[in-house]
């Protein structure tokens, strides 16, 4: 079972994770988005961290909905509301329990996935954080690990993709050939859970 002390460390993770790698989604934004995505991000979990050591919720779900909202409050661009409303929707649906289990983490996290679809109006294969969140969501069940590949897997397989969504849409073609930094980073998200989880 998962209690508050997993999803701290996850956060946590999550910001040293974003930190050791802003340079390269900041390289990846460079030649498709706003060459900000590394420091945005950087900024905003940064945040998440310094807050939950100030403040230590006591459910899964209010450690989520506290990030989720620091996120939103810090990170510039897009990526604020969109990881924002991931953490603070997964959080609501997790409820006031005290520990919860990989299976309802992975039911919940699906509900957050599908406001992120709602809020950015992306779909699989748009190449956007979506490409690497709905099968990670998808392999959950089965592992941590399993998570974790499938969230890489899918932002690899965005670099042959055109942008259908987002800034990077607007330049057609152009952008064929360059991993999304919104996959990206939800991969590091993903993998961050493992992390957490010790294994």
């Amino acid at each position: 079972m998962l209690d508050a002390d997993f999803f701290r460390r996850w956060m946590t993770a999550a910001a040293a994770s974003v930190d050791r790698e802003a340079d390269r989604l900041t390289a990846l934004d460079s030649p498709i988005g706003d060459a900000d995505h590394g420091s945005n991000l950087q900024r905003g979990f940064a945040a998440v961290a310094a807050t939950l050591e100030k403040e230590a919720p006591g459910t899964p779900g209010a450690v989520l909905v506290l990030a989720g909202r620091q996120l939103i409050s810090t990170v510039g661009g897009a990526s604020g509301p969109l990881y924002g409303t991931l953490l603070r929707r997964t959080g609501k649906a997790l409820g006031d329990g005290a520990e919860v289990s990989r299976e309802q983490l992975a039911e919940a996290l699906r509900t957050g996935v599908d406001a992120v679809r709602t809020l950015g109006g992306a779909a699989p294969g748009d190449k956007t954080m979506i490409d690497a969140l709905v099968p990670a969501v998808d392999a959950l069940g089965d592992s941590f690990a399993a998570a974790r590949a499938a969230a890489g897997e899918g932002a690899a397989a965005t670099t042959p993709l055109q942008a259908r969504k987002g800034r990077a849409s607007y330049l057609g073609e152009r952008s064929i050939g360059h991993q999304d930094p919104g996959a990206t980073s939800a991969a590091l998200l993903v993998a961050a859970l493992e992390e957490a989880a010790g294994e």
